[in-house]
């Protein structure tokens, strides 16, 4: 009775840290790319659910939804679809969750990859 007792309160402590761990990426973030159109600056609002990653952005060229979020440990990855001059740009996001810290890059379409640091806004 006292092992499933201690198994029981293991795994409840395990779930809660996970989930703890996965709701760290949840908040808004803002970030600025120097890019070769000149300074983008973004932010997004992430709500981070087990491995799933959601949300919105807003940039210097647009919002919209962000899709494909996933998350695995403090390795984060989305996807944003963007008209730019009447172009549809995929741009690739993989980022490294430190604290109150993303540390970004970016594949834009195939045109470039760009790098920066998101700050959580509190």
């Amino acid at each position: 009775m006292i092992f499933r007792r201690v198994i029981t309160l293991v795994v409840l402590a395990l779930a809660f840290l996970a989930a703890a761990w996965a709701a760290g990426a949840t908040g808004k973030w803002t970030a600025t790319f120097n890019t070769q159109v000149g300074e983008q600056k973004y932010t997004w609002d992430l709500t981070a659910t087990g491995s799933k990653l959601t949300g919105k952005y807003t940039s210097s060229n647009g919002n919209g939804e962000i899709s494909d979020g996933k998350i695995e440990g403090d390795d984060l990855s989305w996807v944003e679809m963007l008209k730019f001059q009447d172009m549809d740009l995929r741009i690739e996001y993989k980022a490294k969750l430190s604290g109150d810290e993303l540390k970004i890059s970016r594949k834009v379409a195939d045109i470039a990859t760009e790098e920066g640091v998101a700050k959580r806004v509190n």
